[in-house]
Formats: structure tokens, sequence, C-alpha cells
């Protein structure tokens, strides 16, 4: 009896034994689950879509940087003209008072005839930048913005010829304006 005893108080622990580590595997396996979720698979890399390339005409190219060109030569002009255009209109007043002296009144004259020349020389690739937005029919849907760009060079120089030379600055800085708009539609 003893020994059934012993036995039935082992056979007890064993089960004891038994049903704790099934428990333990139990917990051990609900463990395991949350964190085999938490694992997320890296997504398959997806192509990043480069857009397509827009040709761009070659018309139109060769336009745009003409127009570039031109607004950099108006820039500088204007940059360059405004204390030339002062001293020349400083020097008109005071040979008109009789305060010059011959020699800077021929220079100045001189200096006149400069920039009613230079002012020409611009007006001149202005008329032939339009003259292209007008007669080719790939840049015809910008010549909106570039339109009259040769009429405010004109009146430029008009006002040089006249001897207004600061006030020959303004049609200029509409040049270039209409230019920097032409230069905002043109494709890239």
């Amino acid at each position: 009896m003893i020994k059934c005893l012993t036995d039935i108080e082992q056979a007890g622990r064993i089960m004891r034994s038994a049903r704790i580590l099934t428990v333990f595997s139990i917990l051990l396996l609900a463990a395991a689950i949350p964190a085999a979720a938490q694992r997320t698979r890296k997504p398959a890399p997806r192509p990043t879509p480069t857009p397509a390339r827009v040709a761009i005409n070659p018309v139109v190219a060769a336009a745009k940087q003409q127009v570039a060109n031109q607004l950099s030569n108006v820039n500088l002009f204007v940059d360059r003209m405004g204390p030339i255009a002062v001293a020349i209109e400083g020097l008109d007043r005071d040979a008109q008072a009789r305060r010059a002296k011959k020699e800077a009144i021929d220079a100045n004259e001189l200096n006149k005839k400069k920039v009613i020349a230079a002012i020409k020389g611009l007006r001149e690739g202005l008329v032939t930048l339009e003259s292209d937005f007008r007669t080719k029919p790939q840049l015809t849907k910008y010549l909106i913005q570039i339109q009259g760009v040769a009429d405010l060079c004109a009146r430029s120089e008009d006002s040089a010829i006249a001897g207004r030379f600061v006030a020959s600055k303004d049609p200029l800085r509409q040049v270039a304006q209409k230019l920097s708009d032409t230069m905002a539609v043109l494709p890239k």
C-alpha cells in the first residue's frame, strides 16, 4: 500500500508537471503568435515612375535662347545706361548755362550718338526676335507675350534722340518685363 501510495503521489506530481508544462506551452505559443503578427513583410519595391521627357521643338528652344540673350542685353544696357544718361543730361544743362567747356560738350555729343546707336542696335535685335515669333508657326502661340517689344524700343530711341536719356530707360524696362514674361511661358 505504501508503494501504491507513493506511485499515486508520483503520478499526481507527473500530472501536475504535465499540466504546468501544458499551460507553459500554451503561454509560449500565445506569446509567439503576436510576435509573428508584428513582423511585417517588406513590400515589393515599386518602380518610381519617371516622367516622360517632352521633346522640345528645336525652333522653340532656339527662340528661348534668343529671348534669353535679348533679355540679358537689355538688362545690361539699362544698368549701364543709368549713370551715363544722368551725366549726359547734366552736361546738357551745364552747356545751356554756359558752364561747360568745349571739349566736354564735344565728348557729350559723341556719347549721345553712341547711346542712340546702341539703342538702335538693341532695336534691330528685338525687331528680328519679334518677327521670328510672328512668322514661325511654332512660336505664334507665344507672340502675345513678346508683341510690342520693338515698338517700346523705338519709343526709347525717340526719347534719346529728343535728348531725354533718363526717360529713355523706362520703355527698355518694359521690354525687359515682356521678355521675362515670354521666358516664363516658353517650355523648359
